[in-house]
């Protein structure tokens, strides 16, 4: 069952419901008052009846003695009146009842006053049925009853509007009907076109197409809206995904061909060139640590890479990757500005990581002679880690894909230094899944900036650590480099 079939069936069935209770009211109050005017009047009547009516009792017999001449009300064919005796034999009536001896409320003869609607001839009455009392020594006595009648000739009245009210509400359901699927279908249509579009872009696998855009502002226009997001991010991930496997095809093949290339070599040779078991070598090892890093950006999109939670002493875990990379013979004057001690809650060997990816790619990227400059501090609960580099910077244009896998400024260079174009985005990895951020500053040819900010466990003083001393600390083995 559709939504547009759902949608006019609930709205004509809430008419329905909400008209019958309506037309009910109507009918029910109408009638009511209408029988109110006419058991008032019938009332007055038998009051007037009463009081012109004398009653005695002789013997054992009860004795009427009526008006000679009847009331005004009797002179017309709508008002009659009976008197019964104790038995419910007619003792007298009105004249305009003529030759017609039947009770006009057989069930009405009750001590109490009552009233009734019944049916003469196909005629509604409404009747009013009294006892008649008589006084004598042993108190009163009933010695029959009165009933007053007259026609009903708001019956009419409630006929006609039963009628009208049933035939507005025919009209109205279906005019409900009529305007529901006209505005359901209006209303609606936006939807059709959305799964037209969408049919479209699954048949042809074009995810560039979009949905139009309605100009509304309602849920619908929100759901336009959302479904185009959607579709660019897919559309993104569909590209980057596409990226992503051209590069890693060609970040293999590059290491397998000069691996195919020297072994044939040494075959025809007939004999191992140390040289060339060195460049064997180092290309394995850059498949390898290729391979380790497609890994575990894998683990980490599916969540299958845990990331221990416990205190760890990040101003400990910076001097120590200060200290394995002074340790190395390089053309850069590496720099330690500030540390000051902080602790944060989070994964030791990943945050060693993240720093290491950091530095690495700040030393590889500056020239000689140059300078690279590093600083833990703590900000209002957070630490903030800066990595500063006089290197030849990042363009402008390049910035907001520096974090995208297998991306590179500078495609050549970077593959000469030995990068695969992962490890900015592991370091991302690494710094969102503790709860922070990384970000980037930088100008082609002046150098880049980089900061990561992490939430501090708590709170264990500052102390400011000279670069002199830091100079003259042991220097344990240099960790596997950035990627």
């Amino acid at each position: 069952m559709s939504i547009k079939f759902r949608l006019i069936a609930l709205y004509t069935l809430i008419l329905v419901f909400v008209f019958v209770l309506f037309g009910s009211a109507v009918y029910l109050i109408t009638r009511t008052t209408l029988l109110d005017e006419v058991d008032r009047a019938l009332s007055q009547t038998a009051v007037q009846l009463r009081e012109q009516t004398e009653a005695f009792v002789l013997g054992d017999m009860a004795v009427l003695s009526l008006p000679a001449e009847e009331l005004d009300v009797f002179q017309s064919a709508t008002n009659f009146f009976v008197i019964l005796d104790t038995r419910g034999n007619i003792l007298t009536k009105s004249q305009n009842l003529g030759d017609y001896d039947v009770v006009l409320d057989p069930q009405g003869t009750q001590k109490d006053k009552y009233f009734s609607t019944v049916v003469h001839n196909r005629r509604p009455l409404r009747v009013l049925t009294e006892p008649l009392y008589v006084d004598n020594e042993d108190g009163r006595s009933l010695i029959g009853y009165l009933q007053v009648a007259r026609l009903l000739e708001t019956q009419v009245v409630l006929d006609e509007l039963q009628f009208i009210l049933l035939l507005t509400g025919l009209a109205a359901v279906g005019l409900s009907l009529f305007l529901g699927a006209l505005l359901t279908h209006q209303l609606l249509k936006p939807l059709d076109d959305i799964t037209a579009v969408a049919l479209q872009i699954t048949r042809t696998d074009d995810l560039s197409r979009r949905l139009p855009d309605t100009g509304r502002r309602d849920e619908i226009g929100r759901l336009t809206l959302v479904l185009n997001q959607t579709l660019e991010r897919l559309e993104r991930l569909f590209h980057s995904r596409q990226r992503f496997l051209a590069d890693v095809s060609h970040e293999l093949r590059t290491p397998l061909t000069t691996i195919r290339g020297n072994v044939d070599l040494m075959r025809r040779m007939g004999e191992a060139d140390p040289v060339t078991l060195d460049v064997v070598q180092d290309e394995l090892e850059r498949m390898t640590r290729l391979v380790d890093d497609l890994l575990l950006l894998a683990r980490a999109d599916t969540g299958g890479l845990p990331i221990q939670q416990k205190p760890v002493e990040l101003d400990t875990i910076f001097l120590d990757v200060y200290r394995q990379v002074r340790s190395i013979d390089h053309p850069v004057n590496l720099l330690l500005k500030e540390v000051d001690q902080v602790c944060v809650l989070g994964d030791e060997d990943r945050l060693k990581q993240l720093i290491l990816i950091l530095v690495d790619n700040a030393i590889k990227y500056t020239p000689a002679g140059g300078a690279v400059d590093l600083s833990l501090s703590k900000e209002n609960g957070t630490a903030l880690i800066e990595v500063i580099d006089t290197g030849v910077g990042i363009p402008e244009e390049d910035l907001p894909l520096i974090f995208d896998r297998f991306y590179r400024v500078d495609k050549a260079r970077s593959r000469d230094l030995g990068g695969s174009g992962l490890g900015l985005s592991i370091a991302k990895w690494i710094a969102q899944a503790h709860g922070g951020g990384i970000r980037v500053q930088s100008s082609f040819g002046e150098g880049s900036k980089f900061f990561v900010t992490l939430p501090v466990l708590s709170d264990r003083g500052e102390t400011r650590i000279s670069e002199n001393v830091s100079k003259k600390a042991a220097s344990p083995p240099l960790l596997e480099p950035s990627r």
